[in-house]
């Protein structure tokens, strides 16, 4: 099935681009704020919605741009209050997004603040042994309304105010550079939705350089890494990317990029039962921290059936963590959510593309 062609949505574009289209079509600068008030303050989910706008320029609107909010398709609600958005795009593709509870931090900690994780792709490429995201193949990129609908959606069902925001969900963020960078600009912007730059995670599976171009932008979001593994023997049997950008080649990015930010980045280490969680293992983790000025945040695996690995036990995981923090590492082992509603990334949606594929072979 070929999808529908998708005209620009006005939700992709910046303050800046919207005065110069105003500025185009000879109308008053000032529109521009209007519209912006419309998507991000009212939260309008129509062009012909936006009253104060007059109708000659609705319809011009309407002709150049669209204005389409993602539909909710499926929540899953966890015993532990982590909650699941299943939401379909305009060409019927799915993707994922999680709220994380509020008395709970996204890396263990008590916190009363409200965190939402998004998804910047649909699949993935980057095959991670142990991620439910790439299993089904990669699809496409999101665009910026895309991510940013995203927050919208689940701030509108969820009633709740979202303060943190981390680019963790399907997908590599730093493989869809440009959007991210468009979206996060969208998200903070006073004109926008104005989340705090410190409030934002961009996680990547270990993309040097775009991690080394990203520390050279002006915003000062938090950079997490998905390491899951201190040597390469390990990282490669879990990690594709690796092969590309080993181990040395990754820490030396983050050094780069620490040099310059001069903030804390997070390693995230996802416990793998006889892979990657024998403690020792942890001097060698314990050796790139130190050199990367990095936190550790452990996480026992949210099981994938598919994969074939194992969550660890959960003394097993606290020996570990142990280990770490004898050896003079900040480090987090973080309280598990959304076991139960399969949270791991793309598992909701792998689910959903099996159950219609077998609708329809019925």
């Amino acid at each position: 099935m070929i999808a529908p062609l998708k005209k620009t949505d006005l939700r992709s574009l910046t303050e800046s681009e919207l005065k110069a289209f105003c500025e185009e079509q000879k109308q008053p600068k000032f529109r521009a704020k209007q519209i912006l008030d419309w998507l991000y303050v009212k939260r309008v989910e129509s062009i012909a919605a936006m009253s104060n706008l007059p109708q000659e320029f609705r319809n011009l609107l309407a002709e150049k741009f669209e204005l389409n909010a993602l539909r909710l398709k499926k929540v899953q609600g966890s015993a532990d209050t982590t909650r699941k958005f299943l939401s379909e795009l305009h060409d019927h593709q799915l993707v994922e997004t999680v709220l994380i509870p509020a008395s709970l931090g996204l890396y263990g900690d008590r916190s009363d603040r409200h965190t939402i994780c998004v998804s910047t792709q649909v699949g993935c490429a980057y095959g991670c042994r142990f991620c439910a995201s790439g299993l089904d193949g990669f699809r496409r990129n999101l665009t910026p309304d895309e991510i940013v609908g995203q927050f919208l959606l689940v701030e509108k069902e969820s009633g709740k105010k979202i303060n943190n925001l981390v680019f963790m969900g399907m997908g590599e963020p730093l493989a869809n550079y440009e959007n991210l960078l468009k979206s996060i600009q969208i998200l903070n912007a006073p004109w926008g939705l104005g989340l705090g730059a410190r409030k934002i995670t961009i996680s990547t599976s270990g993309l040097a350089p775009q991690i080394e171009k990203l520390a050279q932008e002006e915003i000062q979001v938090r950079l997490a890494i998905s390491l899951h593994g201190a040597c390469d023997d390990v990282r490669n049997q879990i990690m594709p990317v690796n092969k590309k950008f080993p181990v040395a080649r990754l820490i030396s990015a983050c050094e780069t990029y620490q040099k310059i930010k001069g903030r804390l980045i997070t390693f995230e280490y996802i416990l793998l039962e006889g892979v990657n969680d024998d403690p020792a293992q942890a001097p060698l983790l314990a050796g790139l921290a130190r050199r990367a000025h990095a936190k550790v945040n452990l996480i026992p695996f949210n099981e994938v059936p598919e994969t074939g690995f194992k969550r660890p036990s959960d003394e097993r995981c606290r020996r570990f963590q142990a280990a770490l923090e004898k050896l003079g590492v900040t480090t987090t082992l973080r309280i598990e959510k959304g076991h139960d509603i399969d949270a791991a990334c793309g598992q909701l949606r792998l689910r959903e593309i099996g159950s219609e594929r077998q609708s329809e072979g019925a």
